[in-house]
């Protein structure tokens, strides 16, 4: 016998992950009316379906431009999708103009963790593991504190790492979870291919 789950439950869901209805409805019934084991029943089916998407090729999309009121600071993004007929989709613009935004906003300096160069990694965590020296911590531990400041780092550095600025209007979601929402939403492969953030002065 299958577990009764109410509506509000499936539309709760619904906004957090950004799964179908039917999705949300049978994971959740899966899932006892849990809601975080939902979720994680729906990440592991996501990531399947996503896989499948990700190797899709996404030769459409929008160059999207966000300029603060000021006039002093803005940014570019490139979003691209599979077709032009998504491009066109006023959630796929949305998402595009949310995520120049954010970039004006926050000034990551990459896309992905993938677009961190070897070398700036290497420095980065030298740094980090000097610090953890000077700090007076003991050796065996300073590689543990380095690693995990690193990671830090590449929460505050790479764009689909970060929460979008607007956390109220997002729920606190990253730009990951928001790309992968939009990702199912239109069936078709998302991706954030190039950012460029421009301030006076700088």
């Amino acid at each position: 016998m299958s577990v009764q789950v109410a509506a509000k439950d499936v539309k709760e869901l619904r906004e957090r992950t950004g799964a179908g209805m039917m999705d949300c409805k049978s994971s959740l019934q899966e899932a006892g009316g849990d809601m975080n084991k939902a979720i994680d029943l729906l990440r592991v089916k996501g990531q399947a379906k996503a896989a499948k998407r990700g190797e899709r090729a996404a030769g459409e999309g929008l160059v999207t431009s966000y300029v603060h009121h000021n006039g002093k600071v803005g940014a570019l993004v490139e979003v691209n999708c599979e077709t032009d007929f998504v491009a066109r989709n006023d959630e796929f613009s949305e998402f595009a103009r949310e995520v120049a935004s954010h970039v004006a906003a926050a000034g990551p300096l990459y896309v992905s963790e993938e677009d961190v160069p070897e070398d700036v990694r290497e420095a980065e965590m030298k740094v980090l593991a000097d610090q953890a020296g000077e700090e007076g911590k003991p050796e065996q531990v300073q590689q543990k504190i380095a690693e995990g400041r690193m990671r830090k780092w590449l929460e505050e550095s790479v764009l689909l790492n970060q929460p979008h600025v607007n956390a109220d209007k997002h729920d606190g979601r990253t730009i990951e979870e928001m790309r992968a929402a939009l990702s199912s939403s239109t069936g078709e492969n998302v991706v954030i291919r190039r950012i460029a953030r421009f301030r006076i002065g700088e």
